[in-house]
């Protein structure tokens, strides 16, 4: 979320000058006319009676004065925006921003969101879930349940559930086809697909044909869906077989709604990942704490 910058007056206007070498590049970046940092830069230099600036047909350059006179103001706005943005996060502690994708907020998220605000009922948990999240984005302010490889995430992100998926159906699927008397079955049914964009990070049903030598029968009654929560409730529906995801399906398993069919295939580097914020409030640290404590828990059960 963009955060308005706090009025610094002659401060930004000079640290943006000195920064873009254009009186104009400044007071586009600022939102301010042209003539009115011409006027700032001018009455600067009036008050202290040498030039900062020595300007010419492209662009403006700092003056020995000016050097000495922006590095101090650049540390100034770095610092001041740095506290502006803690004392943001302060202000808004008692609400806490989780980005993630409709994986896990609908799989996981929102089935043990409610179990959290038992435990802390003055805080408010916003869940933003996007496909299109950067995990190296300063999008995210608090806290990030990101998917992907090692090498995709930040420095320091821990994995909660590493990429293990195994094919799963509902009972009555399974039972009409015969699927626990026959698996190898699995290769001539309808499948449920998420839709993606071409090599896609996490696994398709081509890498689990291919790691389990399983041939492949195709069918007219395949089904592409855009979100996997959707994906899951087809299965559940009976449409078909769907890629289980190692913490998106556990409970799904554990109730009987859904049973697990033929070979997992596994990618211990890849998974989802849990990104938190340089500085967060402890409301933020709170849900950290409650996640892990969580995936702990599912893990040895």
């Amino acid at each position: 979320m963009t955060e308005r910058p706090l009025d610094l007056g002659w401060v930004r206007v000079f640290e943006a000058v000195g920064r873009l070498g254009s009186l104009t590049a400044a007071a586009r970046e600022l939102g301010l006319s042209q003539p009115a940092v011409s006027y700032t830069i001018r009455s600067l230099e009036a008050q202290l009676e040498t030039p900062l600036l020595t300007r010419g047909h492209r662009g403006s350059v700092l003056s020995p004065a000016g050097r000495l006179l922006h590095r101090a103001a650049g540390v100034c706005v770095s610092e001041i925006d740095s506290g502006a943005r803690v004392i943001r996060r302060m202000g808004r502690q008692s609400a806490i921003r989780l980005f993630t994708d409709y994986g896990f907020a609908s799989c996981w998220m929102m089935p043990r969101v409610a179990q959290f605000r038992q435990l802390h009922p003055d805080t408010e948990v916003h869940i933003i879930a996007s496909t299109t999240i950067d995990p190296h984005d300063d999008e995210i302010e608090d806290v990030g349940v990101l998917f992907g490889a090692r090498a995709d995430v930040p420095k320091g992100a821990e994995q909660l559930f590493e990429e293990k998926v195994v094919p799963v159906a509902s009972p009555r699927f399974v039972q009409r086809h015969e699927l626990d008397k026959n698996p190898e079955k699995i290769g001539h049914m309808p499948l449920l697909h998420l839709d993606t964009a071409p090599n896609p990070p996490w696994f398709t049903w081509a890498d689990w044909f291919a790691a389990t030598g399983t041939t492949r029968t195709p069918s007219p009654r395949d089904i592409t869906l855009n979100t996997y929560n959707l994906v899951i409730q087809a299965a559940i529906a009976s449409h078909g077989i769907a890629l289980g995801w190692t913490g998106l399906v556990d409970d799904s398993l554990a109730d009987g709604t859904l049973v697990a069919l033929g070979a997992p295939l596994c990618r211990p580097d890849s998974g989802y990942w849990l990104l938190t914020a340089p500085h967060i409030s402890e409301p933020a640290r709170d849900l950290v704490n409650w996640i892990m404590a969580s995936v702990r828990k599912t893990s040895q059960s």
